[in-house]
């Protein structure tokens, strides 16, 4: 039995939840696919755009065999409810290979901190310049703060020494937009990683 005649014979013998009726197992639960579709009455849109306008369901279930496709219902929420006559195989195809693509494309930006205070000594600055330099290679973007303790306030010449002593120690990993900006007790500044280095 072809692939039409079977189709044909589930549309006829549906009647209603007939328990009979099994769906395709490679259909999307969340779609409604040819006998799935059970509004009555569907605007109904060919393969190429073409405007059939609004019929009973089952004459739209006919029409999509007449062309060897299925029925997508495109918006189900619309009134008259919308569906299109496509190849759902090649639909689904497309549609997943879109997902993928999308997915593969879409980078997560990861943005870790590195915190010290402008009394910090050179040791232990070059040690936190190794891990911020370590987070840059891995394409992750590093806040570095400087958090001003007290009186510090007062000298934001000191401060402002201090991050630029961390900056020199990273700036063959890094690249920034802004300049520093101070926000409550932090005077930060955002880095992002160097595509040339690995």
């Amino acid at each position: 039995m072809s692939h039409k005649h079977r189709r044909n014979k589930l549309i006829n013998n549906y009647q209603g939840n007939n328990p009979a009726f099994r769906p395709k197992k490679n259909m999307n639960d969340s779609e409604m696919v040819n006998e799935r579709i059970r509004f009555k009455e569907v605007l109904v849109i060919g393969p190429n755009g073409e405007p059939f306008g609004v019929m009973p369901i089952k004459a739209a279930q006919q029409k999509s065999i007449e062309f060897g496709m299925d029925l997508l219902c495109v918006s189900p929420k619309a009134v008259p409810p919308v569906c299109k006559i496509v190849d759902y195989g090649k639909y689904k195809f497309e549609k997943e290979k879109k997902a993928k693509e999308a997915k593969k494309n879409q980078k997560k930006t990861v943005v870790k901190e590195i915190r010290f205070t402008a009394t910090t000594d050179k040791h232990d600055l070059q040690t936190k310049a190794n891990n911020a330099i370590k987070f840059l290679q891995d394409g992750m973007k590093v806040k570095v703060s400087v958090f001003i303790k007290g009186r510090m306030m007062q000298r934001m010449d000191i401060v402002k020494e201090t991050l630029n002593t961390f900056l020199e120690l990273v700036k063959d990993y890094s690249s920034t937009e802004k300049q520093p900006e101070l926000l409550g007790k932090d005077y930060f500044i955002m880095l992002n990683p160097k595509s040339s280095k690995k």
